[in-house]
């Protein structure tokens, strides 16, 4: 009999979730049946869109359910088969969520092989933080050589590869990040032309002096401060792929004061504006053959580069969670669950 470890939701947060949000507790498995296979979780991805699935607002995801494993992509890999399409040792890609173990009939798996890239690049540049990145600029923001693409959340696993393609389309990638070191990546690793901390006091100033042609791409992660000096700045014509806000996930309430709709509205008016949300599974027909062509060669050959932020064990997730919706992670937050075979 194999125990997981799991961790629930043990109650819908309001604002940040603090620890009581979980419950981690012991649960023995079921011996296998036909045709079913036991994943040992080998990385677990945190990812900005779980705290939605923590709330049961009206989203474009059912909410996990109170009581039930909070979920998530996961790395496994295969400990015993009876389905005769998977083998023992078998590395593949889940959504298996928050625990160390779980049964699976298979549907839904995607086999890895270690030999073309790192395991953990499957939840992450190679994953769907990289597809969203490809799929949100290219559809949506459609960057012209000599364009000025702007991103926020800048280092993180979307905003990285963000500026990294809008490189490789011939634009010109201005990066917001927080804090010096951050900032430094951006230049020194991720090869932005401009890197800009938005923790500055100066960052209005240091943003309007980055964009003296204006924005023409504005690749909306965050929300909140960094948006509003953005859209100032945008150009006839400009495009705003908007893949999350995660400055206004912890909100326990709308916004005070001035009501900024109207000139909002009158800014997308007379700039002749495109602002288009997306969800990244929308595009996977359409992209998802052209991504693992195109970021599997980028990767390779050097033009896109990835950062991960590891934390050690299961038990560290709900902490690196929260830091992640404050932005303290550097790079694709992933949790080690347990050892990693190809390592």
């Amino acid at each position: 009999m194999t125990v997981s470890t799991q961790v629930l939701l043990a109650r819908r947060p309001e604002g940040e979730p603090g620890d009581d949000t979980y419950e981690f507790v012991e649960h023995e498995l079921p011996a296998l049946g036909e045709d079913q296979l036991l994943l040992r979780v080998v990385y677990l991805s945190l990812d900005p869109y779980m705290r939605g699935r923590m709330s049961d607002a009206p989203s474009y995801a059912d909410p996990v359910e109170v009581g039930d494993v909070m979920v998530g992509g996961t790395v496994c890999v295969v400990e015993e088969s009876r389905n005769p399409a998977w083998a023992a040792g078998d590395l593949v890609l889940s959504y298996s969520g928050w625990q160390t173990h779980a049964i699976s009939d298979g549907r839904g798996l995607r086999r890895l092989d270690p030999r073309l890239a790192p395991v953990s690049t499957a939840l992450g540049v190679m994953g769907m933080p990289g597809f969203t990145a490809y799929a949100g600029l290219l559809e949506i923001g459609r960057p012209q050589p000599g364009e000025t693409v702007v991103v926020a959340a800048a280092t993180g696993p979307v905003g990285s590869a963000v500026g990294q393609i809008a490189k490789i389309k011939g634009a010109r990638a201005v990066g917001i990040a927080g804090g010096p070191e951050k900032r430094q990546a951006l230049l020194d690793e991720f090869g932005f032309d401009v890197a800009l901390d938005h923790r500055s006091p100066t960052f209005a100033a240091d943003l309007e002096a980055a964009v003296p042609d204006g924005i023409d791409v504005y690749f909306e992660n965050v929300g909140g401060p960094v948006s509003r000096e953005a859209f100032k700045r945008m150009n006839l014509y400009g495009r705003v792929p908007v893949c999350g806000l995660v400055a206004n996930y912890n909100a326990t309430s709308p916004a005070q004061g001035t009501d900024h709709l109207p000139p909002f509205m009158s800014l997308i008016l007379t700039k002749s504006l495109t602002i288009r949300g997306f969800i990244q599974g929308e595009f996977t027909q359409s992209h998802g053959r052209p991504f693992v062509r195109d970021m599997s060669s980028w990767v390779t050959d050097g033009s896109v580069r990835y950062r991960e932020d590891v934390v050690e064990g299961l038990h560290a997730a709900p902490a690196a969670f929260r830091g992640l919706l404050t932005g303290r992670n550097f790079g694709k937050l992933l949790v080690r669950v347990s050892e990693d075979p190809t390592s």
